[in-house]
């Protein structure tokens, strides 16, 4: 029996609705692989400034953040840029390397960013996102879509405004997180507005932020009505989230595999001892409030060989059938 998709992004279908937000750092290939693995429906790549993908050569850096594997999809390239012609010249070049789909951030809140009038900078510009959009999905022969939030701050909370624009330009779908540039992560994510932009178009609509746990994503879709739901900081050192799984259900031999995994995938990817540098950051977050690890050996080697013969040695030292939940009552 074939699988019906949940939704679809113009003509591409994805078929589920626990998604991967693009995170600044962590969205490269290995990480999507894994968090595909357990279950992301659809990956987004880091975003990228136009301005360094209109030069004659495109700098490796930013070539990376655009990398892709063979068979990931649906595959989104996210840019982001203050300039209508700019963003429609950096997205025809993009095209030409194989996303599924192309977005533009509107939502990233850091003052570098948003201070240039680009990410969340955007929302208080109305006619230039009409411009954009209205330029790129005449022009692309793939969907474009945007990323948002609530709007600026609690006096220019104008993302209906800003949705509908975006729907009547051509957008195939929306993403919203639900708070304004100036809360950044802080304070708590409207849900309520996400339903309100949900009821205000009739393009696909992704819910973001405060999706902590596999019973957030099934409540904030009931709250809001919307079609899928988008997961970035709970992820992080938590793929099983995709698949509904409570981490602290986990044992740790379930936990070790998915480091071996992930682990694996950055050697081959950028190469051992670069590969293993950059993992520490995710290693921190997979042994999180784990006090029987030891995680100086893991995060001190630069060799995948001894990093797996530390890795067995943690998964000998805990009962890999406990449940991480009672490890505490556990001696070892």
């Amino acid at each position: 029996m074939t699988q019906q998709p949940v939704f679809t992004v113009g003509n591409v279908p994805v078929f589920g609705d626990a998604i991967l937000s693009p995170m600044a750092g962590y969205s490269d290939v290995p990480y999507r692989a894994l968090c595909r693995a357990y279950g992301s429906a659809m990956h987004y790549t880091e975003f990228v400034p136009v301005e360094a993908l209109l030069g004659k050569r495109v700098h490796e850096r930013f070539r990376r953040r655009l990398d892709t594997q063979p068979g990931e999809h649906p595959m989104v390239f996210q840019i982001f840029g203050n300039n209508a012609q700019m963003l429609l010249e950096a997205a025809l070049r993009i095209q030409e390397w194989g996303p599924d789909i192309i977005d533009i951030n509107m939502g990233c809140a850091t003052r570098k960013v948003s201070g240039r009038g680009a990410g969340v900078g955007m929302m208080p510009q109305p006619e230039l996102i009409a411009e954009t959009f209205k330029l790129l999905t005449n022009h692309l022969k793939v969907p474009v879509t945007g990323k948002i939030r609530l709007g600026w701050d609690a006096t220019q909370e104008n993302f209906l405004e800003i949705g509908r624009i975006l729907e009547q330009n051509g957008a195939a779908l929306i993403a919203m997180h639900g708070r304004t540039k100036v809360q950044k992560y802080g304070g708590e994510a409207n849900w309520d507005a996400i339903a309100q932009l949900k009821q205000a178009v009739s393009v696909p609509v992704i819910g973001n932020g405060d999706v902590q746990t596999p019973e957030d994503i099934d409540r904030m879709k009931a709250h809001t009505g919307c079609d899928a739901v988008m997961i970035g900081r709970a992820a992080i050192g938590n793929p099983w989230i995709f698949a509904r799984q409570q981490r602290q259900d986990l044992t740790i031999g379930e936990i070790t595999t998915a480091v071996r995994l992930h682990a694996r995938e950055m050697v081959n990817y950028y190469g051992e001892g670069p590969g293993l540098r950059q993992f520490r950051k995710h290693l921190k977050k997979y042994f999180d409030n784990l006090a029987h690890i030891e995680l100086d050996r893991l995060l001190g080697t630069e060799s995948f060989a001894e990093f797996e013969e530390i890795l067995g040695g943690v998964e000998t030292a805990v009962p890999e059938a406990i449940p991480l939940k009672n490890l505490q009552a556990v001696n070892v």
